[in-house]
């Protein structure tokens, strides 16, 4: 986890010259690098977006600046990758569906890789490094380098600073998951904050279906009492959705799929 987070830093060191090279708004790009400001001027996040499953399909298009970049962040991203399947198998069967409930998709799922780089927020100032949203895909795994994580808290309606203990690494529910128990396992909605003491990595860890395979809801847990409650979709549709609703104010790809 250090390395991979030393890694990210140094990437995002490196000359803007040689990180342009990754820029682009096509986000159907295995590699994409890019900025967003909050108020047109000063950035409030830098990020790299990578695909990292399989690790030998995506890897070629990594980074190679810096040198250490694609041993440290593979490691990493496939570490987090067991995490994830493991703890699928624990919610899948909470759920009363079975460890094993589409084993061969989950198995042969899609892996994105969000790293981000949040600038130190100036003292007496507070901003937005990335606005509230919930993660497409089954679950997110997230490690950072220090505090400004903050979750939505549905019961009171307010926002709840998540601790950042060192090595901790946070799992958010995704929209998938959600699509699939029906409604039963809610996606959690988050936002990010600038630091004042410091800038901050993050590195989210999205894991899905193939990109072209469907998720819909698990028929076993629909009856005359629970009815199904979302169409299916794919991550291809959700990448599409995006591209359609680009600059609008429009609902959020979750919402669309609410029948």
């Amino acid at each position: 986890m250090d390395r991979a987070v030393e890694a990210a830093s140094e990437f995002f060191k490196l000359p803007s010259e040689t990180k342009q090279e990754f820029a682009s708004d096509d986000i159907r790009r295995p590699v994409r690098y890019g900025t967003s400001s909050k108020d047109g001027t000063r950035p409030s996040r830098t990020f790299l977006k990578h695909y990292a499953h399989p690790l030998s399909e995506w890897m070629k298009y990594w980074p190679e600046k810096p040198p250490t970049y694609r041993e440290d962040m593979g490691k990493f991203s496939a570490g987090v990758r067991r995490v994830a399947l493991e703890l699928m198998e624990a919610i899948l069967e909470g759920l009363g569906l079975g460890k094993h409930y589409q084993h061969e998709e989950f198995e042969n799922g899609l892996q994105l890789l969000q790293v981000n780089c949040y600038p130190k927020e100036p003292e007496g100032e507070s901003a937005i490094g990335l606005a509230p949203h919930s993660d497409h895909g089954f679950l997110t795994i997230l490690l950072a380098s220090c505090p400004g994580l903050e979750v939505l808290d549905r019961s009171s309606d307010t926002w709840r600073v998540v601790q950042q203990p060192r090595h901790a690494l946070h799992v958010h529910v995704g929209d998938c998951m959600e699509v699939l128990s029906n409604g039963r396992v809610k996606t959690a909605v988050h936002r990010a904050v600038l630091n004042h003491g410091e800038a901050r990595i993050s590195m989210a860890s999205i894991h899905s279906f193939a990109m072209h395979e469907k998720v819909s809801v698990a028929k076993e847990l629909v009856d005359e009492q629970d009815p199904e409650k979302y169409k299916e979709s794919s991550f291809s549709d959700f990448l599409d959705y995006l591209m359609s609703n680009a600059d609008k104010k429009r609902m959020s790809f979750l919402e669309s799929l609410r029948t």
